[in-house]
């Protein structure tokens, strides 16, 4: 019975990961269900695609990852220290799945968005939503050090679009080269990006 009753919450997990470490388009219903231990036709019962669970997959992680952004971003932590903290927490997830599956396998939101941008209207509209959430984190550590006279970024919304798509494009560099030195230094490039003082402390 246990095996029922968490069948949903299997296919979200299968399907998550095998977009993340293969494709969407590569991913087949057939592979879902046999990954999460599932028959079809419970599929089916569930969800009416593959892009209808890949939908739900994506908005179920986003929600446990909101938890841990809301900790990291916590205005009780001085600003430049939250994204420093964002840059080592993602070195650290991407080190501990390389540790599992051998691969550094990036971001999967940019993975998956930028392969079904054209195709899929609905998964990209969600992945778009959880990205511009995603950035608003950014915005407004941006925002703080600004306020306490930490860097001079008058405009946060810009300056966070700068700050999340400098380290995506590392996270991607990274898959390519299976490299995970690519990101050990995210911290002191954004800094850079920002103007933060060479004598400004790390940790301010």
């Amino acid at each position: 019975m246990g095996r029922v009753s968490d069948a949903k919450e299997r296919l979200m997990e299968a399907v998550s990961e095998l977009i993340w470490t293969g494709s969407y388009g590569s991913t087949t219903i057939d592979q879902i269900c046999e990954k999460a231990g599932v028959k079809k036709g419970s599929f089916y019962y569930f969800f009416d695609s593959k892009a209808d669970l890949a939908v739900s997959a994506i908005d179920a992680e986003w929600q446990r990852k909101r938890v841990e952004l809301d900790a990291l971003f916590s205005p009780t932590i001085p600003p430049l220290e939250r994204i420093r903290k964002y840059c080592d927490y993602g070195y650290r997830l991407q080190a501990e799945i390389k540790a599992k599956c051998g691969c550094v396998l990036g971001c999967p939101l940019f993975t998956l968005g930028s392969e079904v941008s054209t195709q899929e209207d609905r998964l990209q509209k969600k992945v778009q939503e959880i990205l511009d959430y995603k950035r608003m984190y950014l915005e407004s550590a941006v925002r703080d050090a600004h306020a306490a006279g930490f860097i001079h970024a008058p405009d946060a919304a810009a300056n966070a679009r700068v700050l999340y798509t400098y380290p995506q494009g590392l996270l991607t560099e990274a898959r390519i080269q299976n490299d995970l030195e690519i990101l050990r230094d995210a911290t002191r490039q954004l800094y850079e990006l920002l103007g933060v003082a060479q004598s400004e402390p790390v940790r301010a």
